[in-house]
């Protein structure tokens, strides 16, 4: 069985429990070298024999998949964050389909939650938002037409941006086209939970001359929203989760 496992932001401590037994056990571990700390297979797989599917396509990383159970020798597939955000684990798990392997996928913690953690930031607040979008800009993968940044903008809730940060000034002007004003506050979060983390905090107006003056321009999460406003302006609203006067199957 190939085991797809969410390797987490990139603290090593970040991997779940079960990801990291899986990884401890494996003979054999396949991840992408550019984007997953080689420290956390070193941690907890420093005997396996390692693939780095960085310069791999999708036959090769097929190939040694397919290779490794044909020899029953236990396998992970290792992938950052969570493999289900921009994991592309649906073409490999139809390859296996095919070759009648059988796969598991062990969730992980994606860097869109890293990242409010860095910013110690809820991304749903009360009376603000109660909706997250995880999207992206269209660049050399395009997006479908309806879920254009300007389009999705303009429902004016929460969004943390994957992979865009290297297109700022287009990613601000399709937001300005939205719900959102110059004034609306942002965060950057370059390599969410890992040792060289960086955080760049802004508005529209300014948050693409301050992220090329950082020099960020991959790895890196934008999060736009007025939720933000709430550790310089407090929380407008508390919740009904904790309000004395509002009772609930737990609490009378």
């Amino acid at each position: 069985m190939v085991h797809f496992v969410g390797a987490g932001p990139g603290d090593a401590e970040l991997i779940t429990v079960k990801g990291a037994r899986l990884l401890a056990e494996a003979a054999v571990v396949v991840y992408t070298g550019s984007l997953v700390d080689r420290e956390l297979v070193r941690r907890y797989a420093p005997d396996a024999q390692f693939y780095d599917s960085a310069s791999m396509n999708l036959e090769e990383t097929t190939a040694v998949l397919a290779e490794a159970v044909a020899e029953g020798k236990r396998l992970v597939r290792l992938h950052t964050g969570d493999p289900s955000i921009y994991g592309a684990i649906q073409e490999q798990m139809a390859e296996l389909d095919r070759l009648g392997i059988g796969y598991e996928v062990v969730p992980g913690v994606t860097s869109a939650f890293a990242a409010a953690a860095a910013l110690k930031q809820e991304l749903t607040l009360p009376s603000v938002t109660q909706t997250v979008i995880i999207t992206r800009i269209a660049g050399r993968t395009p997006v479908p037409e309806r879920e254009k940044l300007s389009k999705v903008a303009g429902i004016g809730a929460t969004m943390v941006i994957y992979l865009s940060v290297g297109m700022i000034d287009e990613v601000v002007q399709e937001l300005l086209q939205g719900a959102y004003t110059g004034a609306t506050p942002v965060a950057v979060v370059a390599k969410a939970s890992w040792s060289d983390e960086q955080i760049i905090k802004g508005t529209l107006a300014d948050i693409a001359g301050k992220v090329t003056a950082a020099g960020i321009g991959k790895q890196a999460l934008i999060i736009v929203g007025d939720v933000l406003k709430a550790r310089r302006e407090g929380v407008p609203e508390l919740s009904k989760l904790y309000d004395k006067n509002f009772s609930h199957g737990f609490r009378a």
